[in-house]
Parts: structure tokens; C-alpha cells; sequence
């Protein structure tokens, strides 16, 4: 099979919107959390939120077709422009017909969807729903719009197994490029649901975290006091390109990616299996087809979400899988600093995987405080700051509700 190369980067995250800020945020610990802006939380269970900031999609994105778009199209739009430019490929010069984009969503467009159903309620019944509803909200429209975007006529659909999704969009991206059918893939995942329905949605399960008092440090994946996980948005796009295809035009490799997994708990809609079942089978598949052993791995980016049941499984499957070598290992969520971007999240922490290959260093788990007593204590969770370290492969987990579970392996390039 033909070996996959990375490309191009790009990312709009809560502590960054461009890969440079990202890589700033993630050195240094930043906590991306703060009082929701988007609309009036103050009737909420959760009041804060990992949003963006200072964010100007029309630097990268047509204003005029913003309006028909909704907030992940435009995230998706605005990282893929980063990446693309990055990537240094002219359009001009491949075959687009084997040039596809495989975009992971979570949930798609709740914003519009929740805006079209209130002004109808608010209304005097008569139904005025605006024509670009359908085409706003649905997951599949990033990646349709960026094809259209830079004319890919290969492989172009979505990808939808909730938190899950971007990380599933990348193994299928990685598959259709070393099967030989694509040269290159737009990859990755967008999500925008920091929105009432949203926050809503997720309070009502008790998902969230509800330390509104201290909201900066409410995302502590591992630490005892954790109370659930904190919504995030934005977007991490990956272009992954054919090896012979990316040398002859000379282009920038920044890490290769070698294995992908995808498994199912079969177990619970939400909750994960107590013994990390379907997370162990799913690192032990991605391994497998890395052709790499536990040993060869240096850092594993976590699912970790800080939710009591969700960190102590993960860490159970880690320690079934890699044996004594869990004990070399770095082991961080970056969530603890980016909150959790759901369908977003395994783009943007596959980017943080890319970047400790690139940079040398593991980027922290922030915001512990007290250590929980189910945890091994030998473990390094990487606790608070970053630590300098080679990184010659990394391995990514993202699991969603449903059971979905899939694992993505990367490591140095060498020729």
C-alpha cells in the first residue's frame, strides 16, 4: 500500500486561530475557557464555554456566503484555507479528480436549526423558513463546500459518529489515499454547538460541568474533582497527500500518518464500557496497522474529557494495551485547555499530536489540583505544564456517544 504524508495544517481552536496560536496555547498551558458569549447562559446550569476569540472568518472567507453558512461550515472553511496555504498546492497543477475531502461533524448546524425554530414560534404560525435552512444545518455541507471551494472532484462525503467524527474522517482519508484512490484528501472536523440547544442538551444529561465559579479551571481531565466535560468549538483541518505525490512537487512533510482503528463498546449510549473494551481493541487495531508495537509510541493525546466514568476507562485500556510501557509513556488531553470540540475534537488533537512531533515537547494536561485515588500514580499524565521530549509517533484516541471509538496513529517522517 502507498504511504500517506501530512501536508498542510490548519486550525481555529479556544486557545488559537491559526496553527502558529494553537501551537503558542498549547506550550504554555492556556485555558481557552470563559463566560458564554454567544447568547444569554444566565438562566443556565453552565454559564461558560471554550469559544473563540477574536476570531475574523471574513480574513479567509467571503463575507457574502457567510450568510449562507453556519458557524462549523464557516470554522471549516476558515482552517481548510490555513491548511491549503500551508500545504503550497496549486490547484492549477494536480488532477482534481483524484483530489476528495472526508469532513467529520458531530451535530452539523444546531445554530440555524435552533434560530429557524424560534423565530417560527415567535411568529404568528405562518411557516417563513429561510431556503438556505436545509443547506445550513446539514453535516455533510462542509465538505461539499470546500470541494467546491478548490474544485476536488474525488472522494467527498461526511463522517458522523459524534466526538468520534474527525478522527473517523482521517482513517477513512488515510484509507483512500494508500488504497490508491485519491492523491490527496482535505481532512478533518468542525463543530459549533456552543448554542442553548447545545448547552442545554448536554446539561440535561449532566455531561457538563457546572463549576461556574471557576470556570477556567473546570476542564481537569484525571483529577479527582472533575465534574464533567467543557464545551468547545472551532476546527482542525489536516491535508493528507500520496508520499511520491507530495515529494514530486516538493512538498513540506510534517508527519506521516501510518495507522488508523475503529471499534464499538456495544455497550451504552453514552457511557463508556467500565474496563475500556472498545477503547483497548481500538488502540490495539491502530497499532497493528501501523506495524508498531506499544514501545514505539512516546505520547498518547487522550480522549480524557473530564468525566468521572469517561478518564478512569481510558486509563485502564492504556494500561491493558501498553503494558509496562504505559509507564514511559507521556500521556495528556489537551481538552483540559481547548474544552471538548466534539466532532471537531480528533482533528484538532491530531494537530496537537503533529505539532509534539514537530516541536519536541507534550503539551499538558492543565488544571490538576488533587489526585485521584483510581488512578496509577506512576503514570505521566503530564500534569500542568508542558514537558520537552522526541516524539517519534503519537497515537490520538476520540471516542463519541453510541460507543464510537477510533484511534489514529502518526509519526516522524523519514525517508
Amino acid at each position: 500500500m502507498k504511504r500517506v504524508v501530512v501536508t498542510g495544517l490548519g486550525a481555529v481552536t479556544p486557545i488559537g486561530n491559526s496553527i502558529s496560536e494553537y501551537l503558542e496555547g498549547l506550550q504554555n498551558g492556556l485555558s481557552g475557557a470563559n463566560p458564554i458569549t454567544h447568547f444569554d447562559a444566565s438562566q443556565f446550569k453552565t454559564q461558560f464555554a471554550c469559544e473563540l476569540k477574536n476570531f475574523q472568518p471574513e480574513e479567509k472567507v467571503d463575507r457574502r456566503e457567510m450568510r449562507r453558512m453556519d458557524n462549523f461550515t464557516i470554522y471549516a472553511m476558515y482552517s481548510v484555507a490555513e491548511a491549503m496555504e500551508n500545504s503550497g498546492i496549486d490547484v492549477e497543477k494536480i488532477n482534481v479528480d483524484r483530489a476528495g475531502v472526508i469532513w467529520g461533524s458531530g451535530i452539523g448546524g444546531l445554530a440555524t436549526l435552533e434560530k429557524e425554530i424560534e423565530d417560527h414560534i415567535t411568529g404568528n404560525g405562518t411557516p417563513r423558513y429561510n431556503p438556505f435552512m436545509i443547506p445550513k444545518m446539514i453535516s455533510d455541507i462542509a465538505a461539499g463546500l470546500i470541494s467546491i471551494r478548490y474544485g476536488f472532484r474525488g472522494a467527498n462525503f461526511a463522517t458522523v459518529s459524534a466526538c468520534a467524527s474527525s478522527s473517523h474522517a482521517i482513517g477513512t482519508a488515510f484509507d483512500q489515499i494508500r488504497l490508491g484512490r485519491q492523491d490527496v484528501v482535505i481532512t478533518g472536523g468542525s463543530e459549533a454547538t456552543v448554542t442553548k440547544a447545545g448547552v442545554g442538551g448536554f446539561n440535561a444529561m449532566k455531561a457538563l460541568s457546572t463549576r461556574n465559579d471557576d470556570y477556567k479551571t473546570a476542564s481537569r481531565p484525571f483529577d479527582a474533582d472533575r465534574d464533567g466535560f467543557v464545551l468547545g468549538e472551532g476546527a482542525g483541518a489536516i491535508v493528507l497527500e500520496e508520499l511520491e505525490h507530495a515529494k514530486k512537487r516538493g512538498a513540506t512533510i510534517y508527519a506521516e500518518i501510518v495507522g488508523a482503528g475503529a471499534t464499538a463498546d456495544a455497550h451504552h449510549i453514552t457511557a463508556p464500557h467500565p474496563e475500556g473494551l472498545g477503547a483497548g481493541n481500538v488502540m490495539r487495531i491502530a497499532l497493528a496497522d501501523a506495524g508498531l508495537n506499544p514501545e514505539d509510541i512516546d505520547y498518547i493525546n487522550v480522549h480524557g474529557t473530564s468525566t468521572p466514568l469517561g478518564d478512569i476507562a481510558e486509563v485502564k485500556a492504556i494500561q491493558q494495551v501498553f503494558g509496562e510501557h504505559a509507564y514511559n509513556l507521556n500521556i495528556s488531553s489537551t481538552k483540559s485547555m481547548t474544552g471538548h470540540l466534539l466532532g471537531a475534537a480528533g482533528a484538532v488533537e491530531s494537530i496537537a499530536g503533529i505539532l509534539a512531533i514537530q516541536h519536541g515537547f507534550i503539551p499538558p494536561t492543565i488544571n490538576h489540583f488533587t489526585d485521584d485515588p483510581e488512578l496509577d500514580a506512576k503514570l505521566n499524565l503530564t500534569f500542568n505544564e508542558a514537558q520537552e521530549r522526541e516524539v517519534r509517533a503519537i497515537l490520538s484516541n476520540t471516542f463519541g456517544f453510541g460507543g464510537h471509538n477510533s484511534s489514529v496513529v502518526f509519526k516522524k517522517y523519514e525517508d
